[in-house]
């Protein structure tokens, strides 16, 4: 049976979205590894509108090729839209933090988002929160306390914008099980890419008319100067970062359309070890043997997350 990667889906194909879900994984931690690589060359505001161009440009190309510009177009305009809102402060928490964090802490923060989906399940979803998910929550908080080492003296605020990067992530991918299971993966990232080019310009606009302080801009380099000298490297940066992008973000919101998000959980958890594979290799950095343990202990509990919502769906389907 066929499915086409751009077409509406209709059913599960749990095969196919494991595949798509590892493409994603790889290409989306190899993009944010280089955003480090870069941070120290460019600005969020301007690498955010360089791919958000790439990123539009890209879409169009693809859908005019596989089915129209209509795949574009959301059904569920508001859902899609909060959707593409909440990623972009996702992203702005996440790489924030790049310049002064490894690859594995950035990874590990954002990666806290089962714990908080947990979280989030009794009061927005109205479901209960039984010992398990309590018991995951725990193995969860363990393990990023063992990460972010806040006992240590060279611990950092910093170190928590990942985490709050993990909370928003953790409402997009709940909106996009609930309200966005229909739509086109690539009217999801076409929105996306909207929102973060309208983001990006406003985030350049504003710190140009109304700029920091210098202590400030030279403390935070990254996301307290709107437009630096935009250099041929930056440029070809972005748009290589606009292809991983693209190719992540369709193959990610397709693998969770087309399968449980109980079932894709466990293997989402492969982009800690893309991630610390990345900064071995750009960065000559390997997490400690304590980071290590607290990387095992968040994966774990999103582990023990996903397999209860598993089981409990499966019961449901019995009913």
């Amino acid at each position: 049976m066929k499915i086409s990667l751009f077409e509406h889906t209709q059913s599960d194909r749990p095969i196919i979205a494991l595949v798509l879900l590892l493409t994603g994984v790889f290409a989306l931690a190899f993009q944010d590894s280089l955003v480090k690589l870069m941070s120290t060359q460019t600005s969020f505001w301007q690498f955010q509108t360089l791919r958000s161009i790439g990123n539009l440009g890209f879409l169009v190309l693809l859908a005019s090729i596989t089915g129209g510009i209509g795949l574009l177009m959301p059904h569920n305009r508001r859902a899609v839209l909060l959707r593409a809102i909440l990623l972009t402060i996702c992203m702005f928490f996440f790489f924030s933090g790049a310049p002064y964090l490894s690859v594995a802490q950035m990874a590990a923060g954002l990666y806290t988002y089962p714990l908080f989906v947990s979280l989030l399940a009794a009061p927005v979803l109205g479901e209960v929160v039984g010992r398990w998910r309590l018991s995951a929550l725990a193995v969860g908080t363990v393990g990023a306390a063992l990460l972010l080492s806040p006992w240590g003296e060279d611990f950092s605020a910093v170190q928590l914008l990942p985490i709050m990067a993990g909370f928003f992530y953790a409402t997009n991918i709940l909106l996009l099980r609930r309200a966005c299971r229909n739509e086109s993966p690539l009217a999801l990232a076409f929105v996306v890419g909207i929102v973060f080019l309208v983001s990006g310009l406003l985030g350049i606009g504003l710190l140009s008319l109304f700029p920091l302080a210098q202590n400030i801009r030279e403390s935070m380099p990254f996301v307290a100067i709107g437009w630096p000298e935009l250099t041929m490297v930056v440029a070809g940066f972005a748009l290589l970062a606009s292809v991983l992008n693209v190719t992540g973000n369709v193959c990610m919101s397709r693998a969770y359309q087309t399968a449980d998000a109980s079932l894709l959980a466990p293997l989402d958890f492969s982009y800690l070890l893309f991630a610390a594979i990345w900064g071995r290799l750009l960065f000559d950095t390997w997490p400690s043997s304590q980071a290590l343990a607290g990387m095992a202990l968040i994966a774990s509990a999103g582990v023990i997350t996903a397999w209860r919502e598993q089981l409990a769906a499966s019961k449901s389907r019995k009913r």
